[in-house]
């Protein structure tokens, strides 16, 4: 049970982060340029949402990579009304998040070979802290875990095209974790019922899926990358507001 539980808690941790990152990029960097550079993550976000579509015999009324303004955002469709009763909606809400993980996945065994044998993989726990001292030394693994990744990073071999592309695809895939705009509830509530459903079931028959257990790698990666992308994307979005004040001030 507890296995489904730090799950969740852990795709809550990536739709969040995810979400924080695009919006402090989206006050950053112009929507048209943001979204077309966020495109192959944008591609496998939205193949996932159209996907949980069809499953679930919703209605596509509307679905594109780029809206038909200078938004440039993805077009998704809204109140989709499955004809699936309470699955429909979790199955729509997962399907993007899954679609990007399955992603990250496949960029990380072809192209993150020697990054990811540079980090460590067992910051991100199947267990989550029950004591006050163990919420805090989650958060110290974080910053292990966000070193690990800098470091892994800094040895990479950057004359290879495949480290390049690795970066890349990683931080679309990554970034494009976050729901949709219109469709943050839905997806954090489609992770709370699929949790909490898989926790009851796995209560009830003792049944614990060896792909959950062997899932880790891509939570760590990815949790990693986020946690790196939210801290750099503050510290530049401190440092540019610190000098506009100092600006204003002179």
């Amino acid at each position: 049970m507890m296995l489904y539980v730090a799950l969740t808690f852990w795709l809550l941790v990536i739709a969040l982060t995810a979400w924080g990152v695009h919006q402090l990029w989206s006050g950053m960097i112009k929507a048209k340029v943001l979204n077309t550079a966020l495109l192959p993550g944008t591609l496998a976000a939205q193949t996932g949402h159209v996907l949980g579509l069809l499953v679930t015999g919703a209605t596509i009324r509307n679905a594109s990579l780029f809206k038909d303004d200078e938004s440039r955002e993805p077009e998704t469709t809204q109140n989709p009304e499955p004809r699936i009763p309470v699955i429909g909606p979790v199955i729509i809400g997962l399907l993007p998040l899954l679609a990007c993980a399955t992603g990250i996945y496949f960029v990380a065994r072809f192209l993150g070979g020697p990054i990811l044998t540079n980090m460590n993989q067992s910051v991100v726990g199947p267990v989550l802290p029950t004591t006050v001292t163990g919420v805090w030394q989650l958060l110290r693994d974080q910053i292990s875990l966000v070193e690990s990744i800098v470091s892994a990073i800094a040895v990479a071999d950057f004359i290879n095209w495949k480290t390049w592309a690795f970066l890349y695809l990683l931080t679309c895939l990554t970034v494009r974790t976050a729901p949709f705009p219109g469709n943050l509830r839905g997806a954090l509530g489609a992770i709370l019922v699929l949790g909490i459903g898989a926790a009851t079931v796995t209560s009830l028959f003792e049944v614990a899926n060896p792909h959950v257990q062997n899932a880790w790698a891509v939570l760590n990666l990815t949790v990693a990358t986020l946690l790196l992308l939210l801290l750099l994307s503050l510290l530049i979005r401190g440092g540019v507001g610190l000098v506009q004040v100092l600006r204003q001030d002179a």
